[in-house]
């Protein structure tokens, strides 16, 4: 392994951030969980979603066998020669990635792949012809993994729906429209014995840095290896147990538009391990890029100002993708501002949502 020298070092390794003094670890609150087949669970979703904008699914109905094989053929692709993954990359905007995250400098220990989950469409997915000598077989354990996940994505998206007395289509319609611009990512966080150092002394090798994801929302599936954190309103991290047969859901800024507050989109990140690999895979449930956002009025209360100007998916995400990952996205479109920023026309990245 090259050696890498401190500077370099030092850019997956931020400087902490203040923590509140007054917070007990012992009494960290406890991460939602959703059970998809118990009865009358659209109170317990609405509630996570308000209070966590996070919440951890069981019993969802995805075959573990459909899991496991994507892993699978995941770790087969991360297990492969630099050289052969970088045939599938840089993204552009679908393809293998490493280290670099995005347009503006962000750094995080992690190589990735970034798929259009319509592996039969006119987008480009480039590492479909290097995975192994059928590429046809990766096709297929995509697609049956993301048909899965996006089925079980609808069904919560329509729960909630319902629970907030609108149409119950009215959000999963955007994941379903042919048109819906959802990404598929697998994130992997390879071991590094080089940092083990450094943890020891308290750091953080950070994988994926701070952020929250632009889309409609996002759903996560993680092996046994340990590193998702949320952020919590006190401003403490709180590490989230990784469990192989469930899923974590996140609340992404597009949601919380629609419900004009009333869900929150939470700032997560990944902690990487110095001497364990860590593979994830997310699923981003995105409108189409005309699709209109903004605050429902069937979800107004009488005299209920609106948080947000009304935009496009398209304006949004190019608004997302030209900022640090750790930025308010928001904000620029916040009704409190006096202009909407404008930004130039150019090839967007889409992370953990990004």
């Amino acid at each position: 392994m090259v050696a890498i020298s401190e500077p370099q070092v030092e850019l997956f390794f931020p400087k902490p951030c203040k923590q509140n003094s007054k917070n007990n670890p012992l009494f960290m609150p406890t991460i939602p969980i959703i059970d998809l087949s118990k009865p009358d669970l659209k109170h317990l979703l609405v509630k996570a979603c308000q209070e966590f904008g996070f919440f951890k699914v069981i019993n969802h109905g995805v075959p573990i066998k459909c899991i496991n094989k994507l892993e699978s053929e995941a770790i087969k692709f991360f297990n492969s020669p630099l050289s052969a993954k970088q045939k599938a990359g840089p993204p552009d905007p679908f393809g293998y990635g490493n280290k670099s995250i995005g347009q503006n400098g962000d750094m995080g220990w992690v190589e990735y792949l970034l798929l259009n989950p319509k592996l039969e469409s006119h987008y480009k997915n480039p590492t479909i012809s290097i995975l192994e000598d059928k590429p046809e077989k990766f096709k297929y354990t995509v697609d049956d993994y993301v048909t899965s996940v996006k089925k079980m994505t609808c069904a919560i998206l329509e729960l909630l729906a319902d629970e907030l007395n609108l149409p119950q289509n009215v959000f999963s319609n955007m994941l379903r429209d042919e048109q819906s611009d959802s990404v598929f990512r697998v994130n992997y966080y390879p071991p590094c014995p080089l940092f083990q150092e450094h943890e020891m002394k308290g750091k953080k090798l950070i994988g994926f840095g701070e952020h929250t994801d632009p889309q409609i929302i996002s759903v996560l599936r993680s092996n046994n290896t340990s590193g998702l954190e949320i952020l919590l309103k006190d401003g403490n991290w709180m590490s989230v147990p990784p469990d192989t047969n469930s899923f974590f859901v996140n609340v992404g800024d597009s949601l919380q538009v629609m419900t004009n507050g009333r869900f929150k989109s939470v700032k997560h990140r990944v902690v990487a391990n110095s001497l364990k690999s860590r593979l994830s895979m997310i699923y981003f449930g995105g409108p189409p890029l005309c699709q209109k956002i903004a605050p429902l009025h069937l979800l107004m209360k009488r005299d209920e100002a609106s948080l947000y100007k009304e935009f496009t998916w398209y304006e949004y995400k190019k608004s997302a993708f030209n900022s640090r990952l750790s930025d308010n996205r928001l904000c620029r479109f916040e009704k409190n501002r006096n202009v909407l920023i404008k930004v130039p026309s150019l090839k967007v990245e889409l992370e953990t949502s990004n």
